[in-house]
């Protein structure tokens, strides 16, 4: 078994947001906002890596997904609601708990556990990890366990916030302070520039097939773009 990643601080700080954890004006309000971008991005990317048709309600039917950082859900629901067979994993019981009650309510059979990703056994078609690496002691063995739980031919998304005095202006001066983001939710010094999370998929046997940056304007809100200062996308397969 691996060394588990799990900073016990950071699971503790996000275990309690998960009272209001689905409520979009709530401690969690950020990744509501933020969750349909990556989620066409993560739509956009099963299209073009399992060649499906972009009109299909289900184009994870008969695929299993691994959600890892899943909170209480966000992304896990949708995955499932896309066709695919899903197990979150998250380091905070009390998300777990949450996402549980609220996959119940929704009527989805999602397999929740409350461990690490290096407590997986078995490997998936599809992995996911939003805004996890910047939360985690070793972003090498991190990525490391999540390339052992990727299946031959399968794909994986991770989301970060990039290392730029912009992504630090926004997420941590300006977010934070303003009390949009809880406070203590993000250490710059684990920010991850682009060229550092290619040399870590380098090293764990995968190639970085696609990169899309997610930015922040007025008048578009958050979107999908080609710069990558404020946060981006990446998705991998193996080499």
């Amino acid at each position: 078994m691996s060394e588990t990643s799990i900073r016990p601080s950071e699971a503790a700080h996000f275990g309690a947001m998960a009272g209001d954890w689905w409520d979009p004006d709530g401690s969690s309000a950020m990744l509501h906002k933020l969750n349909p971008v990556r989620l066409s991005y993560v739509r956009d990317m099963v299209d073009q890596h399992w060649q499906s048709d972009e009109r299909s309600l289900r184009p994870l039917a008969g695929r299993i997904a691994l959600d890892v950082g899943c909170g209480a859900g966000l992304l896990a629901e949708p995955l499932s609601r896309l066709g695919a067979t899903v197990t979150g994993v998250d380091a905070a019981p009390e998300l777990i708990a949450a996402a549980r009650a609220h996959a119940l309510g929704q009527g989805l059979e999602i397999d929740y556990r409350a461990c690490g990703v290096e407590d997986v056994a078995g490997v998936f078609d599809l992995v996911t990890a939003m805004e996890v690496i910047e939360h985690v002691a070793s972003p090498a063995a991190f990525v490391a366990d999540l390339a052992t739980r990727l299946a031959p031919g399968g794909l994986l998304i991770l989301s970060t916030p990039n290392r730029t005095a912009w992504s630090r202006l926004l997420t941590i001066t300006l977010a934070e302070g303003l009390g949009r983001i809880p406070k203590g939710t993000h250490d710059y010094d684990s920010f991850i520039a682009p060229e550092q999370m290619r040399d870590l998929l380098h090293a764990a046997g995968l190639n970085v097939i696609d990169m899309e940056g997610i930015a922040f304007s007025p008048m578009r809100g958050l979107h999908l773009s080609e710069d990558l200062s404020l946060n981006y996308l990446v998705a991998a397969a193996r080499s």
